[in-house]
């Protein structure tokens, strides 16, 4: 199984991108890799070649560059030549943690579009402190910063048969993400996406949910515009990251009362921390793609990177692209919307 790797993408590529892709490596036996990157910079960090292939590229994409554009005018790019693999049929998926829209455009243009989905979106597992679950499919995280109602009706079929498929969860709940519970909440688009959701048979729908909510076990599925759902995931790891900070200064601060107490609750605060940190998840998968395409954060550090080689051989073996194909041509007519609701 071969993983055609963006060497160059992300805050601290290539740096953490090799680390975490030699971690993989020692972890998963099965793996091969394929990393493409500037020789000059990725191939110093290289402790050892089993299992690695360095493909030498000259052109990077920036994270601040236009996606489309960029894929366009940089051919030689680590991020267009890893896709182009994935497409040839030289790997057999495609990561990145560079450029969010350059990485959809890839994807997309590249590997290639599903017959029948309108719009791939970026889906991934998120925490959940409810009961039924302790995770729950958020999409799209990012990879659409503008949605139409057919695009987020189609996510709560994609993300639905994610849910079942992959994460084991029957019937599951679907919600979309608004700013507030009611039906006539939010601008013209969320209305309109409310509406065919509401009256569609193709999910189980349980109208609006806020976000402050979606960690609280409301739904099994959470659909979001990219924007939308973009701006809560980065808030809400936001808001993690500094509240375990300010847990750890306050106990410091306690005298050796507060620090008697912190190694009581020692298990249990690393097992929050454990579950609040990306890091220590894998990436998120562009649904609607015809390979396994995950792309994780660009700030993520080699324990990320690990963990997304990991997501991606249960994808491939688990044959996820396959089965989702299989399930839009099935559901064609449940895909679809009437054009005036576009």
């Amino acid at each position: 199984m071969k993983i055609a790797i963006d060497a160059m993408g992300g805050d601290y590529a290539p740096d953490e991108i090799v680390k975490g892709v030699e971690l993989a490596r020692d972890r998963y036996p099965e793996l091969e890799f394929l990393l493409f990157g500037t020789e000059a910079k990725v191939k110093p960090l290289i402790q050892n070649m089993d299992r690695l292939t360095l493909v030498p590229t000259t052109e990077e994409i920036e994270m601040g560059e236009e996606p489309v554009k960029a894929m366009k005018n940089k051919p030689d790019s680590s991020m267009v030549r890893a896709a182009t693999a994935v497409k040839n049929g030289e790997a057999d998926a495609f990561f990145s943690a560079g450029n969010t829209g350059a990485i959809l455009a890839s994807a997309i243009f590249i590997v290639g579009r599903i017959r029948g989905v309108e719009r791939p979106a970026l889906a991934t597992a998120f925490p959940s402190f409810g009961e039924k679950s302790d995770e729950f499919v958020f999409m799209d995280l990012g990879a659409n910063a503008e949605n139409k109602p057919s695009h987020l009706y189609q996510y709560g079929i994609l993300g639905t048969f994610y849910a079942e498929s992959v994460m084991g969860i029957s019937n599951p709940r679907v919600r979309l993400l608004n700013n507030g519970g009611e039906e006539d909440k939010g601008d013209d688009v969320h209305k309109a996406a409310h509406q065919l959701m509401k009256d569609t048979e193709a999910f189980n729908f349980l109208g609006n949910v806020e976000a402050r909510e979606i960690m609280d076990g409301t739904a099994d599925v959470v659909v979001a515009d990219g924007f939308s759902g973009n701006a809560t995931l980065k808030a809400i790891e936001g808001t993690a990251l500094t509240m375990m900070g300010q847990i750890k200064e306050s106990i410091k601060a306690s005298g050796i009362r507060g620090i008697l107490g912190a190694l009581l609750l020692k298990p249990a605060l690393r097992s929050l921390k454990h579950k609040l940190d990306f890091n220590e998840n894998g990436g998120a998968v562009v649904l609607g793609v015809k390979a396994p395409v995950v792309k994780t954060h660009g700030s993520a550090k080699a324990t990320a990177v690990a963990n997304s080689m990991g997501q991606i051989q249960k994808m491939v073996e688990e044959n996820l692209v396959q089965k989702t194909t299989d399930f839009i041509k099935e559901n064609a007519d449940k895909m679809k919307v009437k054009k005036n609701a576009k």
